[in-house]
């Protein structure tokens, strides 16, 4: 467990935290492992078998300390908000364009251009570094096919359209995704394309724990700005789900999560060790190597990088809630469309 950027990451098996006036303490089999108070947490996520009191849970709530729930393989469960967060006018007129297929359409193809952008970015940039002809060739090609995919997306008419796009673009990127690994540690965790649900190989482990740490970036960046994070455009409304932070998602998987991924394998800080296989083929990250991964994942986060619209230097953990406001004001009506994050 540890406190990293103001949020709280309880990982441990059997962990359980309690309220002590204004402060928040964490257990492990009734020794105390950390006493953090409430002030210094923006949020809380807890991975796994942890429990929580009642009235732990709301003084999170009062203090507006949002909770995350994950599955031990880092899907998200839930989140627990405050009731009152969030600009009542703002949310309820993105449920109208929610409710209005134009309005959706047209910020449903801006996250999916965001995403098909920056995953040929990704893609396009391996193959000019890559020593091996074998593995250019492929990431070239799927880079170029790519652009169809962008150009498909302007003509596109419908949600179902936009959405069929998307699932054949990231069928292609995952078809060459092993090809950003070194030939090494392409051996030693194979990856048999994008599977999730559970996750059946390391590759897909990495990926789906790393996507559930994105998520709840996303969905705590949109809350901040008084979106709601279960409405969505590109994603349909489901109960439990957070589909506005998965739209949001969308364009930073490339940029954060699949970056990270493939470094961390390449650098040789994941390793066949790491993982474990559960009955029915699950695949699943080690504890430690999970404190590990959330260890990379948080210094990725403290990399600057130049935002393409605002023009100035920015971590790259404030890119979701810099998006955010931005699809804020333009559901405002303060300015005329919806820009993704593009980076090279």
């Amino acid at each position: 467990m540890e406190i990293v950027q103001n949020t709280l990451y309880v990982t441990t098996e059997g962990a359980y935290l309690h309220r002590d006036h204004l402060t928040l303490k964490v257990e492990v089999e009734k020794e105390l492992k950390l006493a953090v108070p409430i002030h210094h947490l923006q949020s809380v996520v807890l991975m796994g078998h942890v429990m929580m009191s009642p009235s732990a849970m709301e003084l999170c709530a009062t203090e507006g300390v949002a909770v995350s729930f994950l599955s031990p393989t880092g899907r998200l469960l839930a989140r627990v908000d405050a009731p009152g967060s969030g600009n009542v006018l703002l949310r309820r007129e993105q449920h109208r364009w929610a409710d209005r297929p134009d309005k959706a359409r047209e910020i449903a193809r801006q996250f999916v251009a965001g995403k098909i952008n920056n995953g040929r970015a990704l893609l396009l940039r391996a193959a000019r570094e890559s020593e091996a002809e074998e593995d250019a060739q492929p990431l070239e090609r799927t880079g170029i096919s790519m652009l169809g995919s962008l150009q498909a997306l302007e003509r596109a008419a419908s949600l179902d359209e936009i959405r069929g796009i998307e699932g054949e673009a990231a069928a292609g990127y995952f078809e060459v995704f092993p090809r950003l690994l070194k030939p090494g540690q392409r051996e030693a965790l194979p990856m048999s394309g994008r599977n999730r649900r559970p996750p059946l190989d390391p590759v897909n482990a990495l990926l789906s724990f790393t996507y559930a740490l994105l998520v709840h970036d996303c969905a705590s960046a949109l809350a901040s700005v008084g979106l709601d994070p279960s409405v969505g455009f590109l994603h349909a409304d489901r109960p439990g789900r957070p589909s506005l932070a998965l739209d949001l998602m969308e364009e930073f998987r490339p940029l954060i999560a699949d970056r990270l991924v493939v470094a961390m394998i390449n650098r040789k800080q994941a390793q066949p060790k790491d993982f474990a296989k559960r009955d029915g083929g699950a695949v699943e990250m080690k504890d430690s190597f999970r404190r590990d991964l959330i260890s990379a994942y948080q210094e990725r986060k403290q990399e600057e990088v130049m935002h393409p619209l605002l023009k100035q230097n920015t971590r790259v953990g404030l890119l979701p809630f810099l998006q955010a406001r931005i699809l804020a004001r333009h559901i405002r009506g303060d300015i005329p469309s919806y820009v993704p994050c593009l980076l090279r």
